[in-house]
């Protein structure tokens, strides 16, 4: 089975996504990987923007053009950008393969562990839309959010230092995750896929999980790819 993928929103999230899928899959040669077709779009416009009211501009039908198009030549899409689902029922109704949701894709994560409280970091696109918390609600799972000041660091973080091509403000990133631990997260998600930019640079453990490392892994398996064994379980996988 042939994978496409919705890239660019942004760039290095997407190069992040790819290298996540090959170190996933088991393989002793080359032959042995997914194919993937991947249209890396960064001119989509902003998904926060467009979904908070600050723009008029649209960013679905250029997500639905290329949908459509890579839906010509392969089994299965992923777009790896977690704001992006958002759209999630538009495109999935108008493009005609299936369209992996990772935001329901975490919660079967979550559920398969028992965690029943989790923290959020993300965009606050993601957070006042409400997409991970219905979701998840109605898997039994608590959301627990930053208060405002925390909310904007962690913006900071994904705007003024990743998308910007700036290392992490970790002094921020943490101090969102200490408030998040002290309201009785058991997990924290990286909700946003530049945050997964961090979890490749840094150790950050157990108690975090990567949206974008619950869809990549989604991917190999939907696909019929077998996983390396240390990527089975991503709660349970050291760093």
């Amino acid at each position: 089975m042939k994978l496409g993928v919705i890239g660019g929103l942004g760039p290095m999230a997407t190069a992040c996504f790819l290298e996540m899928i090959t170190k996933m899959t088991e393989a002793q040669r080359d032959q042995d990987h997914l194919e993937i077709l991947i249209h890396s779009a960064p001119y989509i416009p902003d998904r926060t923007a467009f979904i908070l009211g600050r723009s008029k501009d649209n960013p679905v039908e250029p997500m639905l053009k290329i949908g459509k198009k890579l839906a010509k030549e392969v089994s299965c899409i992923a777009i790896p950008c977690i704001t992006a689902h958002y759209f999630y029922k538009e495109l999935s109704e108008n493009i005609p393969v299936p369209i992996i949701h990772g935001i329901y894709e975490t919660g079967l994560e979550l559920q398969k562990k028992g965690i029943k409280r989790a923290g959020l970091m993300a965009t606050d696109g993601t957070i006042e839309s409400r997409i991970f918390q219905d979701q998840l609600e109605k898997m039994g799972i608590e959301v627990l959010l930053p208060d405002e000041r925390r909310q904007q660091d962690i913006m900071d973080v994904i705007y003024k230092d990743l998308k910007a091509g700036f290392p992490a403000d970790m002094e921020k990133f943490q101090e969102v995750s200490l408030q998040l631990k002290d309201q009785g997260a058991q997990v924290i998600l990286l909700g946003c896929t530049e945050l997964s930019l961090i979890k490749k640079e840094v150790p950050l453990g157990k108690e975090y999980l990567d949206a974008l490392e619950v869809l990549a892994q989604r991917c190999v398996v939907r696909c019929g790819k077998k996983l390396n064994k240390e990527y089975e379980n991503l709660l349970m996988r050291e760093e």
